[in-house]
C-alpha cells in the first residue's frame, strides 16, 4: 500500500510541476521563478526563525500562518530548475543538474521539515516551533553549502 501511494503522490506531483515548467517561455523566467519562490518562502520562514531566536516577540497566530506560507511556497521552485536554466542570473550550481537526485533529495528533505514546523507553529508551542525552526534551517543550508554559489 505504502508503494502504492508513493506511486501516486509521484504522479500527482509531475502532473502539478509539468504545467509549471511549461509556463516558461525562456530559462530566463523560469530562474526568475525559482528566485521569487525561494524569497517568498524565505520571508516566511525568516519571520518564524526570527521569534524562535527570541528577535521578534511570539506570536502563535503569525508564525502559524507564515509557517503555513513557507510550507505552500516551498513546494514551488523546483520547476524552475529546469534545462536551460543553470545559466544566467542565478547562484546555483552546475552540480544541481550534475547530482539531480541529491538535489531532489534535499528539496524533498526541505519539504517535509517545512511541513513539520507548520505543524509545530499550529501548536503554539515556541519551544517545539525552536526544534522544527532548527531542523528547516539545516536543511536549507545542507543544500545551500553543496549547490549555491557564494
Amino acid at each position: 500500500m505504502k508503494k502504492f501511494a508513493a506511486i501516486v503522490l509521484t504522479a500527482i506531483g509531475a502532473a502539478l510541476a509539468l504545467p509549471a515548467a511549461a509556463q516558461f517561455a525562456k530559462p530566463e523566467d523560469a530562474i526568475k521563478y525559482r528566485k521569487n519562490a525561494l524569497f517568498v518562502m524565505q520571508q516566511n520562514f525568516g519571520r518564524v526563525a526570527g521569534m524562535a531566536a527570541g528577535k521578534i516577540p511570539f506570536d502563535a497566530k503569525v508564525a502559524a500562518e507564515s509557517a503555513a506560507t513557507a510550507e505552500f511556497v516551498g513546494k514551488l521552485p523546483w520547476a524552475g530548475f529546469g534545462p536551460g536554466t543553470e545559466k544566467g542570473d542565478t547562484k546555483a550550481k552546475p552540480e544541481i543538474w550534475a547530482e539531480k537526485a541529491k538535489f531532489d533529495d534535499y528539496a524533498n528533505k526541505l519539504e517535509a521539515e517545512l511541513a513539520k514546523l507548520t505543524v509545530a507553529a499550529k501548536s503554539g508551542s515556541l519551544d517545539s516551533v525552536k526544534a522544527a525552526t532548527n531542523a528547516v534551517g539545516g536543511a536549507c543550508k545542507a543544500c545551500h553549502d553543496d549547490f549555491r554559489a557564494k
